[in-house]
């Protein structure tokens, strides 16, 4: 079975509405607003609503998983919700970090430590992230872009950073 199946993940077609918030979320004022403010939105509306909602899913219609990783320099987990990209039997991230200049911590801290475990709707699963080569990058680019058009708005405001693209697999045992 899958990794998208086992957390029953799945993107659904925007309406109107939604695709015209997700028109906003990838502009430039947009990304810069939602950057600062979505991670505490959505960890409230996530705690209201037991796990079941967050922000994007509920406004934009984008699924997010909840993905914890080790802190590279505390060690403490560290939860950052993310659109993961459905890629084969599995899901992909992207670093973008909404089009913003620096490199997300999320990126750094599976780095140095790929072991994370993902949540969506209650449901988790321990994983092992590992970079995507650059034919699986590739792909997971082009597959993200059929999904949400602020991805490859954010490609192109990276500037000089690297965008990190990371796949996925089930942690062993």
């Amino acid at each position: 079975m899958s990794l998208a199946a086992d957390l029953s993940y799945e993107f659904r077609p925007a309406n109107p509405v939604q695709r015209a918030l997700q028109a906003l979320v990838a502009s430039r004022p947009g990304a810069w607003v939602f950057a600062r403010t979505l991670p505490h939105l959505d960890s409230l509306v996530l705690r209201l609503s037991g796990g079941r909602h967050t922000v994007p899913g509920l406004l934009a219609g984008l699924p997010v998983v909840q993905v914890t990783t080790t802190g590279r320099r505390s060690g403490l987990p560290r939860r950052t919700h993310l659109i993961g990209i459905p890629y084969g039997d599995t899901l992909a991230l992207l670093g973008t970090n909404f089009g913003q200049h620096d490199t997300p911590a999320w990126v750094h801290n599976l780095e140095a430590d790929p072991r994370a475990v993902v949540a969506y709707r209650g449901a988790q699963v321990d994983v092992v992230a590992r970079p995507a080569d650059e034919e699986e990058a590739e792909q997971v680019l082009r597959r993200s872009e059929e999904l949400y058009v602020g991805y490859r708005r954010y490609q192109s405001r990276l500037g000089h950073r690297r965008l990190r693209v990371f796949v996925l697999e089930r942690a062993a045992g």
